[in-house]
């Protein structure tokens, strides 16, 4: 696949001259899509390294914006869905309006905001979206928090076990690539995540940055197990929507997070016209992100001595930290 075919944040056909004259200083590398720059201790490809830049420059913060953040392909697609079916059923909408999530995917209801929002301007019209703002990112909270500083805004974390995301995105990319399922892909996505020289990586790096930013100011940062979310789904989003300030009330305690969590499963999402037929603004098929969302699919796909490499590295990196995988 040539690079014009490629999403736009993954290519380096956008940067301004302020951004190549950074990125010839940053450290670098190539991997199977392109090269890979390693900003404030994340790797981004150009564009996208573009694109945090822009949104470091000039993103305003209001007081109750909500960013829904994650390493990609870790349960990102179901938390927006279930953070924009929260916050929908506080508006009083007759029957005959269409709910938000059948007629948009939940990328396109949240935004990222460094590969899509930013990805062409420092400043962007956000006048279309209305107070509580929804956004979404795969930076580290402290490349994410520069424009935030003191801003009282949510953000909410998910986590997923890093063998599961592998796997995930193996399939993801294979399916946006058009390419059948390519065991050297794997391969190499393997030794780039053990290595922590991945997009939007190191991964552990990634999740450290949320996981202690939780413990240090827990009124403002929400961090959530995938693993969790799946096990005990009504417990889960009772806890997002309390901490996003919309708690459920006993009146509407049992039927409405069911409804929700129906709304927003695998099942129904997948079979919602939007999701088989539409597209991103870079021109990835919504299709693709609707796969299984089980856990533990990794054991499938992966060898016992991937299994064991993976999980020593994540023991050893989240050692002391008080996080358990």
């Amino acid at each position: 696949m040539n690079e014009k075919e490629l999403p736009d944040h993954l290519r380096e056909d956008n940067l301004s001259e302020e951004t190549k004259t950074l990125i010839s200083s940053l450290p670098s590398t190539k991997d199977f899509l392109g090269k890979l720059y390693n900003y404030q201790g994340c790797w981004y490809y150009p564009n996208t390294l573009l694109g945090v830049r822009n949104f470091q420059k000039g993103f305003k913060p209001q007081e109750t914006d909500i960013v829904i953040a994650s390493f990609p392909k870790s349960g990102t697609t179901w938390l927006k869905a279930l953070t924009v079916a929260l916050l929908e059923r506080l508006k009083n909408n007759s029957s005959n309006v269409p709910h938000p999530l059948q007629s948009d995917n939940p990328h396109g209801l949240v935004p990222f905001l460094e590969t899509n929002l930013y990805l062409n301007s420092s400043t962007p019209d956000l006048t279309k979206f209305s107070s509580p703002r929804l956004f979404s990112t795969h930076m580290p909270l402290h490349t994410l928090q520069v424009p935030f500083k003191d801003s009282p805004c949510k953000i909410v974390y998910v986590c997923r076990d890093v063998k599961d995301v592998l796997v995930s995105q193996w399939f993801f990319r294979c399916a946006y690539l058009q390419k059948e399922l390519d065991k050297s892909l794997l391969e190499s996505s393997f030794e780039s995540l053990c290595s922590g020289v991945v997009y939007f990586g190191p991964f552990w790096e990634n999740v450290l940055s949320y996981w202690k930013g939780s413990l240090e100011d827990p009124e403002h940062v929400l961090f959530m197990r995938y693993e969790e979310m799946k096990s005990d789904p009504a417990a889960q989003v009772k806890r997002l929507a309390k901490f996003l300030g919309c708690p459920f009330t006993e009146e509407e305690e049992g039927g409405s997070v069911d409804k929700i969590l129906e709304l927003c499963s695998l099942r129904s999402l997948s079979s919602m016209e939007i999701n088989k037929t539409g597209k991103t603004s870079n021109n990835v098929h919504y299709s693709n992100f609707f796969r299984k969302g089980e856990v533990g699919d990794s054991k499938n796909h992966l060898t016992p001595e991937m299994d064991n490499k993976i999980d020593m590295i994540v023991e050893e990196k989240y050692k002391g930290s008080g996080l358990k995988y």
